[in-house]
C-alpha cells in the first residue's frame, strides 16, 4: 500500500505488542498513536477503509468508521472464535463486511449472521524461494552435503527469548549431523540482533543466522516454527515441522482461562486434528521438542505422512481468484456504492 502511494499516519509495527504485562506497560503510547490515527481519519474521510487484524485497536476503529458512514472492510479476522466471542457485537454493528483467511472462519460469522467471504490466504500467492540449495549454502558458509533444521523462535524479541533457549538445547542434544538455520526478523534493533549473536556465541554445535524464513523452510529437512504465521509458512511450503511456543507465566494463566479451541497451531484448527505436534508452555522443553522432532529428521514414514497432511491443509486455503484480488474487488464495489 505505501509503494502505490498511501501515507502511513501510525506505524502498526510500533504498537504491536504481545502479551497482558507487555500492553499495559505500553498503554499510553499506543493510546496517543490511536488518537492520531483517529483524528486522520475525520479531518480526510477516506473513500473506504480495509482493517487487516490487531482487533484491540481495528474494532475501536469500526465504530468511528461507521459513524462516519465510511464503508468498513474487514480483512484478516480477529480470534474471535478463539476467545473474547462477545466482541462479535462490534463486528455485526460496525463492519459491512468481513473478509476471512481462513475457511472455517467463514461458518463462524455466517452463524453469527455477519456477512463474510472466505478470501484464501495471501501466503498461497507467494512463490517458492528461487535461490537454490547450493547458494543459499555459499552465501550462509553452510555444508550443502548435511541436512538442515530450521529453528524459527518467532519474529519478536520476547518470543526470540523465551523460545530460543530451549531450541539451543534440542540442537545441542540432536548433535552435529545436521546443520542449524536461525532467521532473523528484519524488524529486530541491531541491538537486538547483537543479543541473538550473543546466546548463540557458545551454542554446540554452530547454529547459523540468516534473514530469509521462506528458505530456511524450504530448504530444511525438518523445523521447531513457533506458534504464529510461520506455521501457515511451513505448511504451504511443505516443510515437516513442530510448533512450540512459550509466554510469560501470566499470560498464560489467562490465556488457559479465556482461550476455547481444541488446538493452538493454526495448521491443526484448519485439519480439524492434530497434523503437527504441539509444545505448548511447560510441555515445551528441548527433550520433548527432540523425541517429537527427530522423527521428521529420521522416519520416511512419518515424513511423508506429515507432508500428505500439510499438502492437504495447504489445499484447503486456495481459492480459484487471487486472495488480494477479491479484496480489492469488494472494496471498490463497497466504495463506490457508498458514494
Amino acid at each position: 500500500m505505501e509503494a502505490l502511494g498511501f501515507r502511513r499516519i501510525v506505524r502498526a509495527e510500533d504498537v504491536a505488542v504481545m502479551g497482558i504485562t507487555e500492553i499495559i506497560r505500553h498503554i499510553p503510547h499506543i493510546y496517543a498513536e490511536y488518537r492520531k490515527l483517529r483524528a486522520s481519519i475525520a479531518a480526510e474521510r477516506p473513500d473506504a477503509a480495509i482493517l487487516i487484524d490487531f482487533p484491540d485497536v481495528n474494532l475501536s476503529l469500526a465504530r468511528t468508521l461507521h459513524r462516519l458512514k465510511i464503508p468498513v472492510i474487514y480483512f484478516v479476522s480477529p480470534q474471535l472464535w478463539a476467545w473474547k466471542k462477545y466482541r462479535i457485537r462490534k463486528v455485526q454493528r460496525y463492519v459491512d463486511r468481513m473478509l476471512v483467511i481462513f475457511p472455517f472462519e467463514e461458518s463462524f460469522y455466517r452463524e453469527h449472521n455477519v456477512e463474510a467471504r472466505f478470501v484464501g490466504h495471501p501466503l498461497v500467492e507467494v512463490p517458492l524461494p528461487s535461490i537454490s540449495r547450493n547458494e543459499f549454502a555459499a552465501q550462509h558458509g553452510l555444508d550443502p552435503s548435511k541436512e538442515w533444521v530450521g529453528l524459527l523462535p518467532g519474529s519478536r524479541f520476547k518470543e526470540l527469548r523465551l523460545n530460543l533457549p530451549e531450541m539451543i538445547e534440542a540442537a545441542r542434544q540432536i548433535g552435529g549431523d545436521y546443520e542449524y538455520l536461525l532467521p532473523v526478523a528484519p524488524t529486530l534493533t541491531p541491538e537486538q540482533v547483537g543479543h541473538v549473536r550473543s546466546m548463540l556465541h557458545q551454542a554446540n554445535p554452530r547454529i547459523v543466522i540468516t534473514h530469509d524464513a521462506r528458505a530456511v523452510l524450504h530448504h530444511s529437512r525438518a523445523s521447531m516454527v513457533a506458534s504464529g504465521t510461520a506455521t501457515v509458512e511451513a505448511a504451504l511450503i511443505g516443510n515437516p515441522f513442530i510448533v512450540v511456543y512459550r509466554v510469560s507465566r501470566l499470560t498464560y494463566a489467562v490465556a488457559r482461562r479465556v482461550v476455547k479451541v481444541p488446538h493452538v497451531a493454526m495448521v491443526n484448527l484448519i485439519a480439524g486434528r492434530e497434523v503437527v505436534p504441539e509444545l505448548i508452555q511447560n510441555d515445551f522443553t528441548a527433550a520433548n521438542a527432540v523425541s517429537h522432532l527427530r522423527p521428521l529428521l529420521e522416519d520416511e514414514a512419518a515424513r511423508s505422512r506429515m507432508k500428505q497432511d500439510l499438502a492437504t491443509v495447504a489445499a484447503l486455503l486456495h481459492t480459484e481468484k487471487s486472495p488480494i484480488e477479491q479484496v480489492a474487488r469488494i472494496t471498490i464495489e463497497l466504495a463506490s456504492s457508498a458514494r
